[in-house]
């Protein structure tokens, strides 16, 4: 049914259709994204905690290291 779906002139013109869409500027954006749902999904089907850690942390910059203290280096309370 599908056969002839994925070819080269069929992905080079979704490419120009998304291109002249979203202009150049916005494709790296749109492919970060895109890489970000993905893994997303495969940590989600491959367990529940590990699709849940570090969720609205950037980078899990929330997270107390072993050795370092709650706080951190740059801490307001430091200075």
């Amino acid at each position: 049914m599908f056969e002839g779906l994925v070819q080269p002139m069929h992905l080079l013109l979704v490419l120009v259709i998304v291109l002249i869409v979203f202009g150049p500027g916005r494709l790296p954006e749109l492919g970060k994204a895109l890489g970000t749902a993905i893994r997303d999904f495969r940590r989600a089907m491959n367990g529940g905690e590990e699709a849940t850690r570090g969720v609205g942390r950037p980078n899990g910059a929330d997270v107390a290291r072993p050795n370092e203290p709650q706080g951190g280096p740059n801490s307001a309370a430091e200075r």
